[in-house]
């Protein structure tokens, strides 16, 4: 097979956003770029893959890359022979740090080999796959669809739902040094929850999305709170709730752990860098090294872009 090559970005993501624990994901508006190449132009007759940026010397370079892997699945359900290609993977998203760094991988090999296959995939289809390769939906619906996600698993189905947002939303996020697994933070949850951590999370999962699709942030500070997985994962990043009243004393409208973190994020419509400056100095106060970065919510999930690559 012989083809134009082909350039596709994919979001960041933040999953739970506080209580919709494996059900809200949302789309950041940080990208992970990939370029994909035929091998046989290159005179090569194995896959290459190229690491750049976030995860270079660590991630798989040979045909075990989670991109890849993601390419050959959808592939093999358009019951298609792969070709020989080269990829080359230009990362900003940070490796297990709760902000979807696998979802984005996943998300745009399918997109690119999708366009491969001559678009023979719906968005719907592509989440599919990009839910089973992945393991859990949340992170994966808002990576491949954009926005803001209300997603359900019913059986071998997924239910999508796109929730608006307030048009100037901003996420500041503080990123550590300190990396959590998403094996290690879903080993700390219990197997049962009492009926009164269920009904706080539901009321406050469906008073987060009602205060998202009618822009009323006032809801946002109750709406965010969680009792299901933040409270059992402080053990893993102490830090995390010295975070939260930092960034909530200094005017973020609701502040959370970023899927499974490390990351805590805040959400603002201004103040940006106050909340910013105030979560950089906590975590000083705690000992703990990171970096901030303030973005917004995208409501691109991944995309095809320009294929001619520099």
């Amino acid at each position: 097979m012989t083809f134009t090559p082909i350039q596709v970005i994919a979001p960041a993501t933040t999953a739970n956003l506080g209580p919709g624990y494996d059900c809200l994901g949302m789309a950041l508006d940080i990208w992970n770029r990939l370029e994909v190449t035929s091998r046989e132009a290159d005179r090569g007759d194995e896959a290459r893959v190229e690491i750049i940026g976030e995860g270079s010397g660590e991630l798989e370079t040979t045909k075990d890359n989670l991109v890849y892997r993601a390419m050959e699945f959808l592939f093999r359900e358009a019951d298609r022979e792969m070709p020989t290609i080269w990829l080359k993977c230009h990362n900003e998203i940070p490796l297990a740090r709760g902000l979807g760094s696998s979802a984005a991988a996943i998300a745009g090999g399918l997109v690119a080999a999708n366009k491969m296959c001559g678009q023979v995939f719906n968005g719907n289809e592509l989440l599919e796959m990009a839910a089973t390769i992945e393991g859990h939906p949340d992170n994966v619906a808002a990576a491949v669809l954009g926005g803001l996600q209300l997603v359900v698993s019913d059986q071998d189905r997924l239910y999508t739902a796109a929730i608006n947002m307030p048009a100037d939303l901003s996420a500041v996020l503080f990123i550590p040094e300190q990396r959590i697994a998403t094996t290690d933070a879903r080993s700390v949850l219990p197997d049962t929850v009492s009926v009164a951590d269920a009904v706080h999370n539901m009321s406050r999962t469906a008073l987060l999305v009602a205060g998202m699709s009618t822009n009323k942030p006032e809801y946002f500070g109750v709406a965010t709170e969680d009792r299901l997985h933040q409270p059992y994962r402080q053990s893993l990043f102490p830090a995390m709730k010295l975070l939260f009243r930092a960034a909530l004393d200094a005017g973020a409208l609701g502040a959370f752990l970023s899927g499974s973190g490390s990351t805590v994020l805040a959400l603002a419509k201004g103040r940006e860098m106050t909340v910013a400056y105030e979560m950089a100095e906590a975590a000083k106060q705690a000992g703990v090294a990171g970096r901030l970065q303030v973005t917004r919510p995208t409501e691109q999930g991944a995309h095809l872009v320009n294929s001619a690559l520099s």
